[in-house]
C-alpha cells in the first residue's frame, strides 16, 4: 500500500514492458473482433515528470527520456512507433511533461470495440485512476486488490486480450505469488496472454522463480531480460518479463527491440536475455 510508481514512472524498466505491452495489443489488433487488456496493478495512469517525486529520483531521464533523443535503427523504431506516440502526446518540443502508464497507454492503441480493465488498490491511486476513466465508456476502474484478479476478472466475455501482472515488489513472496497468480489466470483462460513482471536485483530468487516456472507444467512462457548496467546483486539493475501465450511475431519482434534499446538506454554493462521456458 505504499508503493508510489511516481518515483519511477518512465524508467528502464517502464520503457521495456511498455514497449511489449504495445507489440501485444498492435498483435490483437490484426483481427477484427474486440479483445480486452486488464490492468491488475494499474497506479494513476499518468504521471506528471515534473513533480517532486520525479524529480528526485529521476529515472525517467535515464529511461524513456534517453529513449526520445535517441536515433533508433529504422526496423526497431517502426516496431516502437506506437508506443512511442502515446507518449510523445505528453511532450511539448520533445520534451516528456508527463509519462502514460500502462492503462493510459493501452489506453491509447485501442480501437472503438475494445475494452480496458485497470485494477487498483491504493485508495488515493484509485482516486485519480477512476477520475482520469471518468465517461470513458471503453475503459472500466476498479478498486481491487491486483492478485484477487485471476479469480475474479477472467476470462473476460471478450475472449481474447492480454493481461498484465505488475506488482510493486515491495514485499517478501511476490515471486511466488507471480506463480500462483499464473496457474490460475491460466487455468480460468487458457487462450488469453499473460505479461507478469519482475525485477531484476536478487539472482538466486529469480533463477528459482524461472527453474519453478520451467517445471510448472504451464505451456508456452518466454523469458524476456533487459538490464541497463553491470549486473549487480541486490541492487536493482533491469527487469525481466514473462509471457504466456506470446504472439508469433514477438520473439523476432523482441529480437529487433531488445538490442535496440540496450543501445538507446544502456551504460557499461547493459545487455538482454530471450529464451523459451517451455513449449506450446
Amino acid at each position: 500500500m505504499n508503493y508510489r510508481h511516481i518515483y519511477h514512472a518512465g524508467n528502464i524498466a517502464d520503457v521495456f514492458k511498455h514497449a511489449v505491452l504495445a507489440r501485444i495489443v498492435e498483435y490483437l489488433k490484426r483481427k477484427d473482433t474486440g479483445f480486452r487488456v486488464i490492468d491488475t496493478h494499474a497506479g494513476t495512469g499518468l504521471y506528471d515528470l515534473s513533480s517532486s517525486e520525479a524529480q528526485k529520483t529521476g529515472e525517467w531521464r535515464e529511461g524513456i527520456g534517453k529513449l526520445l533523443a535517441a536515433e533508433l535503427p529504422d526496423p526497431a523504431a517502426a516496431l516502437l512507433k506506437p508506443y512511442l506516440d502515446v507518449v510523445r502526446a505528453h511532450c511539448t518540443e520533445g520534451v516528456p511533461l508527463a509519462y502514460p502508464g500502462s492503462p493510459l497507454l493501452a489506453r491509447g492503441l485501442l480501437r472503438k470495440q475494445d475494452r480496458l480493465t485497470a485494477c487498483e488498490l491504493h485508495p488515493q491511486d484509485f482516486a485519480t485512476l477512476a477520475e482520469r476513466f471518468t465517461g470513458d465508456w471503453q475503459a472500466k476502474t476498479l478498486h481491487l486488490d491486483g492478485w484477487l484478479v485471476p479469480g475474479s476478472q477472467l476470462p473476460p466475455k471478450e475472449k481474447r486480450g492480454v493481461v498484465l501482472i505488475d506488482p510493486p515488489f515491495e514485499i517478501e513472496g511476490e515471486f511466488l505469488r507471480l506463480e500462483q497468480a499464473l496457474q490460475k489466470a491460466t487455468g480460468r483462460w487458457p487462450g488469453g496472454i499473460f505479461i507478469l513482471w519482475y525485477p531484476l536485483k536478487n539472482t538466486a530468487q529469480v533463477e528459482d522463480f524461472l527453474q519453478n516456472l520451467a517445471k510448472s507444467g504451464i505451456s508456452d512462457l518466454v523469458n524476456a531480460q533487459m538490464w541497463a548496467r553491470e549486473p549487480m546483486d541486490g541492487m536493482f539493475h533491469g527487469s525481466g518479463l514473462i509471457i504466456r501465450n506470446p504472439p508469433f511475431v514477438l520473439r523476432p519482434e523482441l529480437k529487433t527491440i531488445l538490442p535496440a534499446l540496450v543501445e538507446a538506454l544502456g551504460m557499461q554493462g547493459a545487455g538482454w536475455r530471450l529464451e523459451t521456458l517451455t513449449a506450446e
